[in-house]
């Protein structure tokens, strides 16, 4: 038990009590309130990107697109006035489902690891637990918001596609690893306590944010809308 309370865990639960509902009343109202939102996240990634990289110019350059890219994506997906919010509470539940996944079966499965050179703690246990929680969490996010949807014509695919942003989003927390590991630097901040930096917690929507906005690009609307 005292193994999966640790004090750092604690503190992981706690900041997210206060930072998550503050984060979803934003994306619910949208607006000028979710613009603020975005532009401060994008502030402070661009802040922790450049400390983490040394402020090297060219990989401040490639963290200003990647940052820059991911904000723009968030915005586009939120201004659609009939899917936006649940896409984006759609990409969160992924998200968080993922990290949530990684961490409790990593921590108490284990086994072999999934890229000991990049990340020495994660591993294949977390990387199949991120995948599914982060499925499920997806799936609920769609049969809250459009039931009929998500329980009569979507069922199956949107379990699917939820789990292949699941995995976007730990290759999202891959990539940031690697950029760590590279510039031998811990956590990206300590703006939060029991986290890191904001970096280390939105990894994974950064990724997932561009990866959605291509593919409704692609389509000429969203995915969302499509497997319906």
């Amino acid at each position: 038990m005292s193994k999966i309370f640790s004090k750092a865990l604690i503190l992981r639960i706690l900041s997210a009590l206060v930072l998550a509902p503050l984060v979803l009343v934003l994306v619910h109202f949208g607006g000028p309130y979710f613009d603020v939102l975005i532009a401060s996240m994008a502030v402070i990634l661009v802040w922790e990107w450049a400390s983490m990289v040394g402020r090297r110019p060219l990989w401040v350059a490639l963290g200003l697109i990647y940052v820059g890219l991911s904000a723009l994506a968030l915005w586009a997906i939120r201004l659609d006035g009939e899917w936006g919010q649940v896409m984006i509470f759609w990409l969160l539940a992924i998200v968080w489902g993922a990290d949530t996944g990684g961490y409790a079966f990593g921590k108490n499965i284990g086994g072999p690891k999934l890229a000991p050179s990049i990340s020495p703690n994660k591993t294949w246990s977390g990387f199949v637990g991120g995948t599914l929680l982060g499925a499920g969490a997806g799936w609920g996010v769609v049969s809250y918001f459009r039931p009929d949807d998500a329980l009569d014509s979507v069922g199956a695919s949107v379990v699917f596609v939820s789990a292949a942003f699941a995995v976007v989003s730990q290759v999202g927390d891959l990539l940031e690893s690697w950029v760590k590991r590279r510039f031998d630097v811990k956590d990206s901040g300590n703006i939060i306590p029991g986290h890191g930096g904001l970096f280390d917690r939105v990894d994974g929507l950064v990724a997932t944010a561009i990866a959605l906005a291509l593919i409704n690009f692609a389509l000429q609307g969203n995915v969302l809308k499509w497997l319906s």
